[in-house]
């Protein structure tokens, strides 16, 4: 089977009350609708993912992914995205509301499953609170165990779709009405709780995240004939700092605060420097597999606070070129990561330019 995503970002948002769209804003270290693209690129499940937005969205380097201006209304916007993949040969189509970032991909693929037999397929949560309906003046009881809240993702053969939506000029709130509407049958699945609708901005605070700091700190000599690396980057200077890998403290000393934060030990556990292997190793390729740890235990960084501690080189002068390096290497945006530079007023190794030190303390979020 062949499957797009489409992602539905061109809501306003009204009642988050925030001058940006709540579909961008910083949600776990990085804009609400990322995490939603992110799940549907880790499922393999997709040949394409359509993002719908009224607002231009750049940095997109992955091919499969396109962007594309949405309509007034969801269902409009709906449209748009079904219009533009139709001649795309896709047989199923998931449409997914930005504003659901919690969803998981064992969710995806469960109704990717189920959509081998159905054409339909819903997911839905129940609701543990009494509920009534009111008809004019007169309020009536409702069965509660009847009910069901339907979520997105909501999975569909895409030539029933399209050929329902089509012909739709009714405002609704998800693709499974035009299925209900047209007694077309739908399997309902069971849901995700933590798949709940961000609208108003105290939704923000339903998930349960948690908050770790880390403290990391390295010294390394100054030695001739040998490169500098500071913060992944080459810098010019007359000396490197000595040490069985290049010796960059920064890197070294942000690897630690990761590790602090995690309750994972140090770097020195994790790279013995009596291991032939690690020899002359780039501190940014020890960097990776503490990062990709971080990504599987749902930790995410909130911020660093780096000391570069030395006389030479100036810090103002590689400050941004080192913070866009460890932005890429971080994957977090430079807004936070902050570089200070400090002297020991000559005093020392330091003071001598015989050494260089680092300083970090970084702030991590759990996502339970």
């Amino acid at each position: 089977m062949s499957n797009c995503f489409i992602l539905l970002a061109a809501g306003k948002g009204k009642r988050f009350k925030s001058n940006n769209p709540k579909q961008f804003i910083n949600y776990i270290n990085k804009p609400l609708f990322m995490h939603s693209v992110d799940k549907a690129i880790k499922s393999k499940l997709f040949k394409s993912i359509i993002i719908v937005s009224n607002i231009p969205i750049k940095n997109i380097k992955d091919k499969s992914i396109k962007v594309i201006k949405g309509g007034r209304e969801r269902y409009l916007s709906s449209q748009k995205a079904l219009n533009f993949i139709k001649n795309k040969k896709f047989t199923n189509v998931f449409i997914h509301d930005a504003a659901r970032p919690n969803f998981s991909i064992k969710l995806l693929k469960k109704l990717n499953s189920n959509l081998k037999k159905n054409k339909a397929v819903v997911p839905y949560v129940k609701t543990d609170d009494s509920a009534k309906y009111r008809i004019k003046k007169k309020i009536q009881n409702l069965k509660r165990e009847k009910l069901l809240f339907t979520q997105t993702p909501q999975c569909f053969n895409f030539k029933s779709l399209f050929n329902l939506s089509k012909l739709n000029n009714t405002k609704i709130t998800d693709e499974a009405s035009l299925f209900l509407d047209n007694k077309i049958k739908i399997k309902f699945i069971k849901g995700e709780e933590n798949n709940f609708k961000i609208t108003k901005k105290s939704d923000l605070n339903k998930i349960n995240i948690q908050n770790f700091h880390g403290i990391g700190f390295d010294i390394h000599r100054l030695v001739k004939k040998k490169k500098l690396y500071l913060g992944g980057i080459k810098i010019p200077f007359h000396s490197g700092l000595k040490g069985h890998s290049d010796g960059d403290v920064i890197i070294h000393a942000i690897i630690d605060g990761l590790l602090g934060a995690m309750r994972k030990k140090d770097i020195g556990t994790l790279y013995p420097n009596d291991k032939k292997k690690f020899k002359n190793i780039r501190s940014s390729n020890m960097l990776l597999p503490i990062l990709k740890n971080l990504s599987k235990e749902r930790y995410f960084i909130n911020n660093v606070d780096i000391n570069l501690i030395c006389e030479r080189p100036k810090v103002s002068k590689y400050r941004e070129k080192i913070i866009i390096s460890l932005s890429n290497l971080l994957k977090i945006s430079k807004n936070q990561i902050n570089l200070k530079g400090k002297t020991v007023e000559k005093l020392g190794l330091i003071g001598k330019e015989e050494a260089i030190a680092c300083e970090v303390i970084v702030s991590l979020n759990h996502y339970a």
